[in-house]
């Protein structure tokens, strides 16, 4: 079959010439790579093909570039490279030679360019790239198409590089691409199509225009550009253009000082008169505005990190212009929770105002709300309640709770009124978030004045109780009170004031999450409803255990309902199984928790543990290809209610945690199960040994694996110290296979410190400790003798190790630098003839006394000290010789 009939066919309606398509075109991908590649290239390119055709050739042709996971992203880019050098150049000739042709072809052409540039230009493979895309924008004669493509493939190309750790693009490249990028936004350019690709491709550009934009004379010049951008005739081209301020104000904020006036000028030009896509992209300036200065606010460390105020400066006009956009409600998507439109754009953005400016904003809006939360004056005046209520809301995180106190003292029944007898449901659903928002930050302990107690607490719950049966939306936003409501209260002489209420409250929100709805809105409020459950759950007081406990059998027999879900019935069958298992094992999770606070409560658990655990294991059981992550969380949590009676429930459970281990496709059920292995042995012990063998196969499996998620390996380094911890000396076998990976991960990690980069720093803390905690639970679990035997030769490059984590000043992590602090307490207590080692490194005394400053390690570095001060004491050998010493030098 030709090619393009081919593409057709898999397009069919008829579903059996579709699939015989699809596998033919997928057996061509895995048996004729190279000719695949180039016959969907020439499609593309071809004119004279049919759309659909070319559209299909280039998605496929995409599609062998890149996935959304990683290890089939990993194999794609290999197969890609591992291909003839001459095919591939031909590939990139038809794709540049599509870029001129009409229709949708030459916008597909640019987004495989980019893939490919991807691949190919941090190995240096396509050098002319740029070079012949710059060729194309000043091409004689040019077109429409040519130039609008060009500009797309620079841009996607520019989001593709800059999404990469390293800059892989000269200045000189940058210069181009920005100049032609610049070049086709001017308001002289006569296309629309083009000015529109070459704004979106600027904001792509943004990202290697550091050293343009330190010129003042360069970004003078691309800001007037921008800004005339935002005045365009052209819809699209404004949005654009402000979408390119947003990115400025979050990567170039400094740089804003001498433009701001301007863009506010803009900024009421635009929301008082522009079509709501271009509105709302001027509120999202502002809102990442809001964002960066709330960022430099809680980063007071860094000098760099100046705070030019725009916001607080702003605010007296910012503010008016905020409120008078929050009438702008869509009426009849109050029930929406994803809608998004000018009043929500412009509340978010109060908000954010309200977090940075604090105690400025209430004079600004209270006269506001005061005008309009009681109007009555006309069928409309609706919307001035809702935007009342909804700006009042808005301002309650950011503004001190004393501020506020008086303000919701006397507001708060008036709300509670609203709640049960507004006519209008949108006033209601923002009433019931308002009165949430007053329980999130203004009830609780930081309170000078309880704004609840026996005066209106019973009115409140009441209340409460009485609109949870209310329409969905609302009901929604009455849960999330009622966890805010719970979350407020502590625990006092083994009461709460909430005691009294605990029965009814659950009982109300058991009634809630059971209610039948539209599916969307009966899973959105199921969710609310036991998250509410839990809140009250993990919030509750010791005088309602006995309530608490109840619970569990009721929660059982929940979960036994779901098993009856005929999951193969449908995809919305099965999901619907697994979300209400979810819920419910969640809530299994929060009850045992619970009561595993006090030894007492524990005998709740202990009473119905063998129902608790047949109830998950019969959850796991419905799916026989994955694990239920919920459900292996709550069995986390029996390990800890049980400790060495969930020996009994190894037999059964080991299975589901063997498949949990080695099922890394879902890597964060993988990671979970990893953390649940932890418990088993802290709650087991030397009852986890028959399994032993098993689970290190296949943890070591994993760790040797390019397939598997990178989060779970720190985790199953943290493991291996848990099960050495749990078998002691019978961890000896496994010494030979564990210590080299160590050694490995140890030479990564020394890697990753000198690599740099905020995401390569968080990855290396998980990744140090992972490997101190194994160095740390093998020299625990095994005998002074074996450790002497095994472990003694490494400790000069475990010293080494922490000293390289002590050097990285950028990347400290308190967790990291206690658990280093303990292992060389570990190292000192457990090896003998130690001293002359921890006198040859100098680095030890200040990084104990650094940590000593720290409450959160002090107690930790002063054990390390005492340990070490009593090797030095001890009768010294010679040094012991590094057995693996040299990585960290070298590495």
């Amino acid at each position: 079959m030709q090619l393009t009939a081919l593409l057709q066919a898999a397009q069919s309606a008829d579903a059996s010439v579709r699939t015989q398509a699809e596998q033919t075109l997928s057996t061509l991908q895995q048996q004729q790579y190279g000719d695949l590649c180039v016959g969907l290239s020439a499609e593309l390119a071809d004119a004279s093909k049919p759309v659909d055709a070319r559209r299909l050739a280039g998605l496929i042709l995409k599609n062998t570039l890149d996935a959304k996971e990683d290890a089939r992203k990993t194999a794609l880019v290999q197969q890609w490279l591992a291909a003839d050098e001459g095919m591939r150049k031909q590939v990139k000739l038809n794709l540049l030679a599509t870029l001129g042709t009409q229709g949708d072809a030459g916008h597909t052409a640019a987004l495989v360019i980019a893939k490919v540039a991807a691949i190919e230009v941090p190995r240096k493979q396509w050098p002319e790239l740029i070079e012949a895309l710059l060729a194309n924008m000043g091409a004689t004669p040019s077109s429409r198409e040519l130039r609008q493509s060009t500009l797309e493939a620079l841009g996607y190309t520019c989001e593709e590089l800059g999404n990469l750790d390293d800059d892989f693009l000269s200045q000189l490249e940058v210069n181009s691409i920005l100049t032609a990028v610049v070049q086709g936004m001017r308001k002289e350019e006569p296309e629309v199509d083009v000015r529109h690709a070459a704004t979106v491709a600027l904001q792509n550009a943004l990202t290697f225009a550091h050293n343009n934009f330190s010129n003042d004379s360069e970004r003078n010049y691309v800001m007037q550009i921008i800004c005339e951008g935002t005045l365009a005739d052209n819809s699209r081209i404004r949005q654009a253009s402000w979408e390119c301020l947003a990115c400025i104000a979050s990567g170039y904020y400094d740089k804003l000082p001498s433009y701001m006036q301007d863009i506010f000028s803009l900024t009421q030009r635009t929301v008082k008169g522009d079509e709501e896509d271009v509105v709302l992209q001027a509120l999202e300036f502002w809102c990442t505005v809001a964002e960066e200065e709330l960022e430099r606010d809680g980063d007071g460390t860094d000098a760099d990190s100046v705070n030019h105020n725009f916001i607080r400066a702003a605010l007296p006009h910012l503010v008016p212009l905020l409120l008078e956009q929050l009438t702008k409600q869509e009426e009849g998507q109050e029930a929406d929770d994803g809608v998004w439109n000018v009043a929500m754009a412009a509340g978010t953005c109060l908000a954010l105002c309200a977090s940075v400016a604090e105690d400025a904003v209430v004079p600004l809006v209270m006269p506001y709300v005061t005008a309009n939360i009681q109007k009555t004056d006309g069928p409309e005046s609706w919307r001035a309640r809702e935007a009342a209520t909804f700006a009042f809301g808005s301002i309650l995180e950011g503004p001190g709770v004393d501020t506020l106190g008086q303000l919701v003292q006397s507001g708060l029944g008036f709300l509670l009124t609203a709640l049960k007898q507004d006519p209008s449901a949108y006033v209601k659903d923002t009433t019931a978030w308002t009165i949430g928002r007053i329980f999130e930050f203004v009830h609780g302990e930081d309170a000078a004045a309880p704004l609840l107690g026996p005066g209106n607490l019973p009115q409140v719950v009441e209340a409460l109780r009485s609109a949870i049966r209310d329409a969905p939306h609302i009901a929604e936003k009455v849960c999330y009170a009622i966890s805010q409501l719970a979350a407020g209260f502590e625990e006092q002489g083994g009461t709460s004031p909430m005691s009294p209420y605990f029965k009814d409250i659950v009982q109300a929100l058991l009634e809630t999450a059971s209610r039948p709805a539209e599916q969307a809105e009966q899973t959105r409020l199921q969710t609310q409803a036991f998250e509410a459950i839990n809140e009250v759950v993990r919030a509750s007081a010791a005088d309602t255990t006995p309530m608490v406990v109840q619970l569990i059998p009721l929660v059982i027999s929940k979960i036994n309902e779901t098993l009856h879900i005929n999951a193969a019935s449908g995809v919305d069958a099965a999901e619907r199984q697994r979300e209400m298992q979810g819920l419910l094992c969640g809530m299994t999770l929060v009850i045992v928790q619970k009561l595993s606070e006090s030894e007492v409560a524990k005998g709740g658990v202990l009473q119905y543990a063998d129902h608790i655990m047949k109830a998950l294991l019969d959850v796991f059981a419905c799916r026989t290809a994955s694990v239920h992550e919920e459900a292996m969380l709550a069995v986390g949590a029996m390990t800890y209610s049980c400790g060495r009676q969930f020996s009994k429930y190894m037999h059964s459970f080991f299975p589901v945690l063997q498949r949990g281990l080695a099922h890394h496709q879902e890597w964060q059920v993988c990671q979970v199960t990893v953390g649940v292995l932890g418990d088993i042995c802290r709650a087991v012990e030397d009852g986890i040994l028959d399994y032993c063998d098993s689970i290190m196969q296949t943890l070591l499996t994993n760790l040797q694996s390019a397939d598997v998620h990178r989060n779970i390996k720190p985790q199953i380094l943290s493991a291996f110290g848990d099960i050495a911890l749990a078998i002691g000396d019978r961890f000896e076998k496994y010494l030979q296979h564990v210590v080299p990976m160590l050694q490995s991960a140890m030479v990564m990690s020394v890697q990753q410190q000198q690599s740099g980069g905020e995401d390569a720093a968080e990855y290396n803390n998980l990744l140090r400790h992972g490997i101190l905690e194994a160095w740390a639970g093998m020299l625990n679990g095994l005998s002074k003798d074996k450790a002497e035997q095994y472990l003694k030769p490494y400790a000069p490059s475990l010293l080494d190790f922490v000293q390289a984590i002590y050097a990285d000043t950028e990347g400290h992590d308190d967790g990291v630098l206690k658990a280093s602090a303990a292992l060389l307490g570990d190292i000192a207590s457990t090896l003998t003839a130690v001293g002359l080692l921890f006198q040859q490194k100098p680095f030890v005394q200040p990084f104990l006394q650094q940590l000593d400053r720290d409450s959160t390690t002090a107690e930790t570095a002063n054990w390390a000290r005492q340990m070490i001060e009593k090797a030095l004491r001890a009768p010294q050998a010679q040094a012991p010789q590094d057995g693996g010493n040299s990585y960290v030098h070298s590495a």
